[in-house]
């Protein structure tokens, strides 16, 4: 995505016994039914507070937009749109099936729209770039999210979990834009453990993420580390306050890799935060 298109990280595969698994515990052992019903009285007393309609989102088909249907079928459930919304160029069958299948056991409602031709379209007009055309797909679909939401009265909701916030894992005007996020405070494998605890389907929870802006794209190839890695190293981080360096030794990540997912976070900063302008005095 474009938070790293000038970082290379070389991908290191740990055995479990490798990691400090305390931290693992401390970072997945946590009450999941009473955090549940927190986002669950989050998104419903919005939703009543801003006068608004319900809430409309994007059903990928992975873990993080399956937790946040879900949710919404427990606090919004009649009034929540899921946008189905593959580029069938890019986008393997088996997602689309996938966010189907989140549908057919949630009950909310839906629509499927293939976003091939809106892409080509533009395509016509644009010079190539693979990595510009993939996040251009990500603006299309909040494009089309922010107009249900004109249109009905609705909250656009983000499913960005917290390590891929802060690791800036995200299409900047693209998945990143919305009006509420309700899984924002969860690092990827609490997303997996309330996933589990909402009875997603364990096909969701174990697959590869992947935003699928362009061909064999993965979230952890990106980002050139596992999930049991980053969110190591920013629990340690931010919830210890620990250095680089003592995040390292903590968790048994070697220092070059714990280095590397810090300046992922320092170097994406700049999406995580309004627009900047120059303070010029005008009196």
């Amino acid at each position: 995505m474009e938070s790293i298109v000038h970082t290379t990280f070389i991908v290191t595969t740990y055995q479990d016994n490798l990691l400090n698994q305390d931290i693992l515990k401390e970072i997945t052992n946590k009450d999941y039914q009473k955090i549940a019903k927190s986002i669950e009285k989050f998104l419903a007393g919005v939703v009543e507070k801003t006068n608004s309609n319900g809430v409309v989102f994007g059903l990928s088909g992975g873990i993080d937009s399956a937790v946040v249907a879900y949710l919404c079928s427990h606090a919004t459930k009649e009034n929540t749109l899921a946008m189905i919304m593959p580029d069938t160029d890019i986008t393997p069958r088996t997602e689309t099936e996938d966010a189907l299948k989140i549908i057919e056991h949630t009950g909310i409602n839906y629509k499927l729209l293939d976003i091939k031709p809106i892409i080509g379209e533009y395509a016509q007009y644009l010079e190539p770039s693979k990595r510009a055309k993939g996040n251009l797909r990500a603006r299309v679909r909040t494009d089309i999210l922010y107009y249900y939401a004109n249109a009905k009265n609705y909250l656009v909701l983000g499913c960005s979990d917290k390590s891929e916030h802060l690791m800036g894992y995200f299409t900047k005007f693209g998945d990143g834009a919305a009006d509420i996020t309700p899984i924002i405070s969860l690092y990827k494998l609490q997303v997996r453990e309330i996933a589990t605890y909402l009875g997603v389907p364990q096909n969701i929870i174990s697959k590869k993420s992947s935003p699928y802006l362009w061909e064999e794209q993965t979230a952890e190839g990106e980002m050139g580390a596992l999930y049991e890695e980053i969110d190591s190293i920013l629990y340690c981080m931010h919830e210890k306050n620990m250095t680089t360096s003592d995040a390292s030794t903590t968790t048994g990540i070697d220092s070059v890799l714990a280095e590397n997912i810090w300046q992922a976070c320092q170097k994406s900063n700049h999406k995580r935060i309004p627009a900047s302008g120059p303070m010029i005095d005008i009196s």
